[in-house]
């Protein structure tokens, strides 16, 4: 009994509301300390970004899981913008990051995940990314939109750390003068807006991305601007410290610029591809110009006959900081095609003439920060780096984080390239949905792209890696029998080819092992919404855009429920296995049924506003007991029966209490 009246103690005070005549002592509190359960990467690291002078100083970002330091002390990532509320979530896409070359203290953030969300900024920190000073700017910028890996966009002047400049997708060069305090439009850079059709989705995933890359050039006052446009000038110079502004003669503009660097010999090299990526790319090449010279000479690993589609494009390019002739660029699309199985990282020596295939000459991996990404393919390569202070060390990005060697000249010994995962402290998974059962694991994961994770241990990666037989991509559906806590079901989508693979698997052993259902109850079923009944017998499942079904028999066969809406979602009552509930909140209405989610009937929930005060009807369940709470004139009701039904709770300002 007592719980129960704490519980309804709680549930009034919650909205407010002053119900009880006697004195309530408040009860101190203690502070959640909060942290990330930790599954390394999960997302797409598309940039990294070394100090050219410092060891160790580097940062990254990502798409749309904020900022990362590197820590040399732990050996992992730390996180700068975890501090971004909810409201402002927009500034959690980072677009590019700046080092002053002069001063690493002094970094900067682009922010912004998507151009038609005006909460953009950049991010000012004079303390090596211990704090930031926010200022707000009148562009957009599109952190999670193809092209997010092109780059970088914000350099900061070697020859005056006052001034940093910004290529933007939609709105030009900008440039400010007083270390981002304030932002003007460069007015003199050409007009590169790019036209297209917006109701043609294929248009929409081949247009370019705006100004991509900004390059200064050490030796000179000279400053390099890529734009990804392809079949006009896309490539900028100026030689007067940006006042005014010339095409590049003979740059290649059959493609897209996607990365730009330069070498101590004062070499321009870019990566090219006829898309921006992470969108399909079917051609591309790799340039280099000779500035001294004013020549460009293609030197592409794979050299394609003239008139014919590379059929892939080239991802990103970097050049070593000690040395003009060690570069590594990475590809888009390569595998499957011209002899390769995935996409290759390509290394050369001496400056471009010859190329070495990286993976295919031998590699070897080491899974075990992260066990999971056994399961992914070589994808996404959108940033490479050879660190500047050693040149052995390598990093490339992917869509779950990335990679790093320290013997990346093995390659030309034709010896393995040894890779580890490079991601950890990067945590940019996207939960679904999340399920902690009382006994065994201390929490069951449904999370987009890498299906899900059963946690032993929160404060380590699974080692088993994520779930399997099968393997989902989105898991949306997880939750167990609360009375059979060492069985958990799963429903989301397949990943990759898994001929035979069902979209719904259950755990008998708490999340460890995995057995597929013998059959889906409809055609193409995948995602939705999984219910257990608390004893386990019986499971419902609303796959997307479809009926309820049932199953009796761990998914040998289903049956539609009777009295339910199409797409709803439901859940089971956790301590009578005969309960389910669901609900409509648009329409109001509530709907339970007592035969174990069979049948279901449909109960009005009444929900109104009188007074600018919500009245709503509530529904509580505890462990034993099935709680009813109403009101009649200015009493609020609790019936303490064991009930077959719960019909709700309406509550106003001002009610007292009053058991029957």
């Amino acid at each position: 009994m007592k719980k129960i009246l704490l519980f309804v103690c709680m549930a009034l005070s919650t909205i407010s509301m002053s119900i009880f005549a006697q004195k309530v002592e408040s009860v101190g509190s203690v502070p959640y300390q909060w942290s990330s359960v930790p599954i390394v990467g999960g997302g797409f690291v598309d940039g990294i970004i070394c100090h050219p002078k410092v060891p160790d100083i580097r940062y990254c970002r990502t798409d749309m899981g904020g900022a990362y330091k590197w820590n040399p002390g732990k050996q992992c990532w730390e996180s700068l913008l975890d501090w971004i509320n909810l409201k402002e979530s927009n500034l959690q896409g980072v677009e590019s990051i700046a080092i002053d070359p002069n001063n690493p203290d002094n970094v900067y953030i682009a922010c912004g995940t998507y151009t038609r969300n005006r909460t953009c900024a950049v991010l000012r920190s004079s303390d090596g990314g211990n704090s930031f000073l926010r200022i707000d700017v009148p562009f957009t910028m599109g952190g999670n939109e193809n092209g997010r890996g092109n780059g970088e966009r914000m350099m900061v002047d070697p020859h005056n750390s006052n001034i940093i400049y910004i290529g933007t997708r939609l709105h030009g060069l900008w440039r400010s003068m007083d270390k981002g305090e304030s932002w003007q439009k460069v007015n003199s850079f050409p007009d590169v807006t790019e036209r297209f059709d917006m109701s043609d989705m294929k248009s929409w995933q081949k247009k370019g991305s705006g100004i991509v890359c900004v390059v200064f050039d050490n030796a000179s006052d000279d400053i390099y601007v890529a734009v990804s446009l392809m079949n006009s000038n896309n490539l900028f110079v100026s030689h007067d410290k940006g006042e005014t502004w010339n095409d590049v003669d003979g740059a290649p503009s059959q493609y897209r610029p996607t990365h730009m660097i330069m070498t101590t010999a004062g070499d321009l090299l870019v990566s090219y591809a006829d898309t921006p990526g992470p969108s399909q790319m079917n051609d591309g090449a790799l340039w280099k110009y000779t500035i001294a010279k004013k020549r460009w000479e293609d030197i592409s690993p794979l050299k394609i006959e003239k008139g014919e589609n590379a059929g892939f494009g080239y991802a990103a390019v970097s050049v070593d900081a000690k040395n003009p002739k060690h570069i590594i660029v990475s590809t888009h699309n390569l595998g499957g095609k011209l002899g390769f199985k995935s996409d290759e990282l390509f290394h050369s020596i001496d400056g471009g003439k010859h190329w070495k295939p990286i993976f295919k000459t031998g590699y070897e991996y080491d899974y075990s920060k992260a066990p999971y990404v056994k399961v992914a393919p070589l994808h996404w390569m959108f940033d490479v780096e050879i660190d500047p202070a050693n040149s052995e060390h390598a990093i490339f990005t992917t869509g779950f984080g990335g990679w790093e060697t320290f013997n990346l000249s093995a390659v030309e010994r034709g010896e393995k390239v040894k890779w580890s995962i490079m991601s950890s402290g990067i945590e940019e998974t996207v939960p679904l949905e999340l399920y902690a059962p009382e006994k065994g694991a201390r929490l069951i994961s449904g999370v987009g792209d890498y299906g899900g994770f059963t946690h032993f241990d929160l404060y380590n990666p699974c080692p088993e890696g994520s779930h399997s037989n099968p393997t989902f991509g989105n898991t949306n559906g997880v939750t167990g029998a609360w009375l059979k806590q060492e069985l958990i079901v799963r429903t989301g989508t397949l990943f990759g080819n898994q001929p035979g693979a069902r979209t719904i698997s259950y755990s008998e052993d708490g999340g460890k092992t995995w057995s597929m259902c013998d059959n889906v109850p409809i055609n193409g079923a995948r995602n939705g919404h999984i219910a257990v009944s608390a004893d386990g017998k019986s499971w419902i499942w609303t796959p997307d855009n479809s009926d309820a079904y049932i199953t009796s028999d761990k998914g040998h066969s289903w049956q539609k429920c009777i009295g339910l809406p199409k797409g709803i979602r439901t859940i089971a009552d956790k301590a009578n296995p005969k309960l389910f509930y669901a609900v409509n909140v648009s329409d109001q209405i509530l709907y339970s049924s007592i035969d174990g989610g069979t049948t279901f009937v449909a109960d009005t929930l009444q929900l109104g506003v009188n007074n600018q005060l919500s009245l709503p009807r509530l529904l509580v369940t505890c462990v034993n007991h099935h709680v009813v709470i109403f009101v009649v004139d200015k009493t609020v009701f609790i019936q303490l029966p064991d009930m077959r039904r719960i019909y709700g709770l309406l509550l106003t300002m001002g009610y007292t209490i009053q058991l029957l």
